[in-house]
C-alpha cells in the first residue's frame, strides 16, 4: 500500500485551491483527512507540539488516518545525534498522544553532518521496535555499506529524496516499509512535477517493494498547491502500475488550474507551525 499525502496541511495559499473559501481554518484538518489518509507533520522539527496537540489530531481524524512526524531538530541539528536518550524519550512521550495513528518518525540530518554510523545506531536503538523510523541523510558521505548495515539491522528505512525530480539518495531498501519525500519538481508552473517524473517514482517503488509492503510518500512542494495536484497525479500513476494507493482528492489538473496555482505561488511558500498557523519558510 502506498500512503500518499503532503508535508503539512495548514497553508494559507491553499485556500480557494484545496480548501473552500468559506471553510474556517479550524476545520482544515478534517477536510484534509477526508481527502487524504495520511499527512507528514513537518513542523515538529522546529517546535515539538505538546502531547495534547497530538491527541487533538488523533481525535479529529478518521480511524485509519496515519500521521508521520518529523523528529525535533534539537537531536539532529543541535546535539548532532549525541546524547539521544532524553530528546528521543521526550519525543516519544509527546507523540504518543496520536496512539495507533502514529506513523513513521522521520529523522532528517543536517546537510553538514558527515556520516557517523555509530552515532546513528545509538539513536535508532532508543526507539522501540513498534515505532517505524525513517532517516534522511543529506551529506553524500552517508552512502556507504556501513550506514546501510546500521539501517538494515535496526529496521529503519532510508528516506528516498529528490532534487529537481531526480533522486539524490540511493534507492536502498533497508526496512519492511519505504519512505519517500518529494521536495521540488521541474515542471511548470514551478514547483510542479511532470507526469513522466511521477511515473518514474512510482516505478522505482514498484521495482523495490511488494504488495504486502507499506510505502509512505509525501509531497513537500506546497507552493501554489502543487503538492496537492502532484499527489493526485502520482497516485493515478501508481494505480496504473497495479499498486494499491490510499485515497486522494478529485480536483482539476488542467491548464486553467495550473494558471491559478501559478498566480498564487509567486510569494514564498509557507511552513506549517505546530499550532496550525503558517509561517514564512526559512
Amino acid at each position: 500500500m502506498i500512503h500518499v499525502g503532503t508535508s503539512g496541511w495548514q497553508y494559507a495559499h491553499w485556500r480557494g485551491l484545496f480548501y473552500p473559501d468559506g471553510l474556517p481554518q479550524s476545520r482544515w484538518l478534517e477536510h484534509y483527512a477526508e481527502s487524504f489518509a495520511t499527512v507528514e507533520v513537518n513542523n515538529a522539527f522546529y517546535r515539538l507540539p505538546e502531547r495534547t496537540t497530538f491527541a487533538g489530531w488523533r481525535e479529529r481524524t478518521p480511524p485509519e488516518f496515519v500521521v508521520a512526524v518529523k523528529m525535533s531538530r534539537y537531536l539532529t541539528h543541535i546535539l548532532r545525534l549525541r546524547d539521544p536518550a532524553e530528546p528521543v524519550a521526550r519525543f516519544l512521550d509527546r507523540s504518543a498522544g496520536l496512539g495507533a495513528k502514529l506513523g513513521p518518525v522521520l529523522i532528517q540530518l543536517p546537510p553538514t553532518l558527515r556520516a557517523d554510523p555509530e552515532a546513528l545506531d545509538a539513536v535508532l536503538a532508543r526507539f522501540p521496535s513498534r515505532v517505524r523510523v525513517a532517516v534522511e541523510p543529506r551529506h553524500e558521505s552517508w552512502w556507504t555499506p556501513a550506514v546501510r548495515d546500521v539501517l538494515t539491522a535496526r529496521g529503519a528505512a532510508l528516506c528516498w529524496a529528490d532534487r529537481g525530480s531526480r533522486p539524490i539518495t540511493p534507492t536502498w531498501r533497508t526496512a519492511d516499509f519505504g519512505y519517500v519525500r518529494l521536495h521540488e519538481g521541474r515542471a511548470r508552473p514551478r514547483p510542479r512535477y511532470g507526469a513522466r517524473a511521477l511515473r518514474s517514482w512510482a516505478e522505482r517503488i514498484a521495482d523495490t517493494y511488494g504488495h504486502g509492503d507499506d510505502v509512505f510518500a509525501y509531497f513537500n512542494n506546497d507552493g501554489g498547491g502543487a503538492a496537492i495536484v502532484d499527489a493526485v497525479v502520482f497516485a493515478r500513476q501508481a494505480a496504473r502500475l497495479g499498486l494499491d494507493v490510499t485515497r486522494t482528492p478529485s480536483m482539476p489538473t488542467g491548464p486553467a488550474a495550473g494558471r491559478a496555482r501559478s498566480a498564487r505561488s509567486r510569494s514564498a511558500p509557507d511552513r506549517e507551525s505546530s499550532d496550525g498557523s503558517a509561517q514564512a519558510a526559512a
